[in-house]
């Protein structure tokens, strides 16, 4: 009689302590399997000069942030500000990746706020997205001098981040 009552006891305690878990867990800091893994190769069109292609082979040696955008996130517009910040700090390139967007209406955007890209890559059709793993934009991503991801953040960047996880990131990422 006391087995009957312990199994469903156990099972409960097992899932109260899984949803503890889960709950104190970073929703911006998803797991994703492309960490530690290369970033996955592509080559499209760029967003301001769309007879030049873009690929990440091309940042091969150096230390580089990618930031998924679109002109349509109302969080893009908000994490703007601090990635104009990162782009003056020049601590390394910020490539872009305008993703499922329309052209016309991401060069408004650039241009009315400011652009701290290197450059941006034109995903219109939201493929490299898909290759990324990308849930919604904006999505930013940390790719080392070997062309690894090492960091993946969803949502806004904040000064906060750039300062405690990004800045010293790169800085030892540089180094090695």
């Amino acid at each position: 009689m006391k087995a009957k009552f312990l199994i469903p006891l156990l099972l409960f305690i097992i899932l109260v302590v899984f949803l503890a878990i889960g709950l104190n867990r970073d929703p911006h800091e998803v797991p994703s399997p492309l960490i530690n893994k290369p970033a996955p190769a592509f080559d499209i069109a760029q967003l301001e000069q769309s007879n030049k292609n873009f690929s990440p082979a091309s940042m091969k040696g150096q230390v580089w942030i990618l930031n998924v955008w679109a002109s349509w996130c109302v969080a893009c517009r908000e994490e703007h500000p601090v990635l104009v910040e990162l782009a003056n700090s020049k601590i390394a390139p910020v490539i872009g990746l305008d993703y499922k967007d329309k052209r016309e209406q991401a060069l408004a955007m650039l241009a009315t706020q400011g652009n701290p890209y290197t450059l941006s890559a034109f995903d219109a059709n939201g493929r490299v997205g898909i290759d990324y793993g990308v849930y919604g934009v904006p999505e930013t991503y940390i790719i080392d001098k070997v062309g690894i991801i090492r960091f993946k953040h969803i949502g806004p960047i904040n000064s906060q981040l750039l300062n405690q996880k990004i800045y010293p990131l790169v800085s030892e990422l540089k180094k090695s």
